[in-house]
């Protein structure tokens, strides 16, 4: 065999990788999509039926509802990032991305009936902004196809102080005002550049949904701050 066939053969090979790594790609895309719209679609359905109000005055129940759903909301993206790391089989990725949808769907239940009954615009806005914003930050990871996997012990570390920050504002009584938003939208756009990486780089071909379903987590974890941010400058 000749060196030059020996080259044409590498780049077959080459081309059916980066052709494999495509479709990955796309399907990854194609499910986090699919999970956007059926996350409207619930939380339509939840306000339209008055599921969110019964959500709503069962959280606001406790004396420090907004607590709870903080908690709550961070403790659901990390099983997210848990489930879409160690879940193999399509039956497993499939049902833990529906149950998140459903779950995230619940928490953001009664965020999304106090933003819709105080200012009409301001959910369209969080969610222009927060799509425009991820657009961004996906083109900056493929444009320039750096891999952002040291990321990951930030976002652990940054997790960590988060929730240590909404355990004491929980047990001392404080708010977790403007800034605090803002640093979790910057935690939440540092995510989305290291979960793209990931789906560029690293994930196996085989767990396009277990990475829509990290995707879509960092998507939700975006739009939750800029949503409340909103709102806080609203008052």
């Amino acid at each position: 065999m000749s060196y030059q066939d020996i080259r044409e053969q590498d780049s077959a090979v080459s081309r059916s990788g980066l052709g494999d790594r495509a479709k990955f790609i796309t399907k990854t895309y194609n499910h986090l999509l699919g999970a956007i719209f059926a996350f409207v679609a619930i939380s339509f359905y939840f306000y339209q039926s008055g599921i969110s109000q019964a959500i709503a005055q069962w959280v606001f129940s406790f004396g420090a509802g907004w607590m709870v759903l903080l908690g709550g909301f961070i403790a659901a993206s990390w099983a997210a990032t848990h489930l879409a790391h160690t879940s193999q089989s399509k039956a497993t990725q499939y049902s833990s991305l529906v149950g998140f949808i459903i779950a995230e769907a619940i928490i953001f239940a009664p965020m999304l009936l106090i933003a819709a009954n105080y200012a009409s615009s301001v959910i369209q806005s969080a969610a222009t902004v927060t799509l425009v914003g991820f657009g961004i930050l996906t083109a900056i990871v493929f444009y320039t196809r750096k891999d952002f996997s040291f990321l990951r012990g930030i976002l652990m570390w940054a997790g960590g102080l988060a929730l240590l920050a909404i355990g004491a504002a929980f047990i001392f009584g404080f708010q977790l005002g403007t800034w605090f938003s803002v640093g979790m939208i910057g935690l939440a756009g540092a995510a989305i550049l290291y979960d793209t990486s990931n789906v560029l780089h690293h994930y196996p071909e085989d767990r396009y949904v277990g990475a829509a379903l990290q995707l879509f987590a960092s998507v939700a974890m975006m739009f939750w701050y800029v949503l409340r941010l909103f709102m806080s400058g609203d008052e």
